[in-house]
């Protein structure tokens, strides 16, 4: 019986120190995904000027690196406030902890090698080693070709600095140790030519993060199998009402598979006219997180590419209500 209970004890301690150990690897020495690379980018007006088109209107960082108006329909970045941060990601909108996006103009970055810049967006990995959380898609941002990155770089390099202090993002257990588990490696990718729509349609939703806001979650924040790109993740306002993302299969019912590329090109066109105003919205009135008026200018030939991207990809009958009262708890 003694010996039993020695072999029980050893047993017992072995396991703790397997425990401890794993908890150790994951919260001192991950994320793992290598240094930052040593590149410099040239700074030139044709990196900058199409920096500034994938980082407004197709992979829009700014969306979540400004402040957005959400008295105004789909939420307009204020004016004076691209790239400061501060977009809270919190408890009351569903996430594990209180994260902040960082401020990104070049008076916080000013530390920042290109490198360093270049294996956040790729990685997920901030010059301090810290894991960036994952609301923003670097899993996808890391099949970007590596020149369409650079590009971005010269573009953040170029805006107006400004001094906005953003809280440290903290968190919740057991996702702090989660967290140091989601970067990996970036695989990087090639852009194909825009004459191979389909392929080029493709890469414009990877780096546009579709995928992510169009398929919705189960309850451990995993994509559902078999639902991407069919809408249905709801998303509180934290105003008491919850806004669900659209179904865009080409399921002729509940998609857009009845869409013509005409129709598909015009409702985001529909926001580009330079007089065009976004209305006010009253509390309780139709409200979403979209951001119409940035998407409004992506080149019509590129949302013709991701039209013709999206009907190619298994159509999927999800029909979703897209603004409705949260219910009470």
């Amino acid at each position: 019986m003694k010996t039993l209970k020695k072999i029980a004890g050893w047993l017992t301690l072995l396991l703790l120190f397997v425990l401890l150990s794993s908890v150790t690897y994951v919260y001192f020495l991950l994320p793992d995904v290598g240094p930052a690379p040593d590149l410099k980018v040239d700074i030139t007006p044709e990196r900058i000027a199409h920096g500034e088109y994938l980082a407004n209107h197709v992979v829009v960082c700014m969306d979540c690196h400004s402040q957005r108006d959400f008295s105004k329909f789909s939420g307009p970045i204020k004016e004076g406030t691209l790239g400061q941060g501060g977009e809270k990601f919190s408890e009351e909108f569903g996430f594990p902890g209180k994260f902040f996006a960082r401020n990104i103009t070049p008076s916080a970055l000013s530390e920042w090698s290109d490198g360093d810049i270049y294996r956040a967006i790729t990685a997920g990995v901030s010059k301090d080693g810290r894991a960036i959380f994952p609301v923003m898609p670097y899993k996808h941002y890391g099949m970007m070709d590596p020149e369409d990155v650079k590009d971005i770089i010269a573009y953040l390099r170029s805006i107006p600095p400004i001094d906005h202090s953003v809280p440290e993002s903290e968190a919740n257990f057991p996702f702090n140790f989660i967290l140091n588990t989601i970067p990996q490696k970036a695989l990087s990718g090639k852009k194909p030519l825009p004459s191979d729509r389909v392929a080029y349609g493709r890469y414009l939703a990877n780096i546009g993060g579709c995928i992510e806001c169009h398929t919705p979650p189960d309850d451990k924040g995993q994509k559902l199998p078999g639902m991407e790109l069919a809408g249905g993740w709801e998303m509180s306002l934290g105003n008491g009402y919850i806004v669900t993302t659209a179904n865009i299969t080409p399921d002729p019912e509940t998609g857009i598979g009845q869409w013509t590329e005409a129709d598909f090109i015009a409702r985001f066109k529909a926001y580009s006219d330079s007089g065009y105003v976004l209305p006010a919205v009253a509390p309780g009135e139709f409200q979403t997180i979209m951001p119409w008026a940035m998407y409004a200018d992506m080149k019509s030939d590129d949302l013709a590419a991701i039209y013709a991207y999206l009907h190619t990809v298994e159509p999927v009958r999800n029909a979703v209500v897209k603004f409705r009262e949260a219910t009470p708890k």
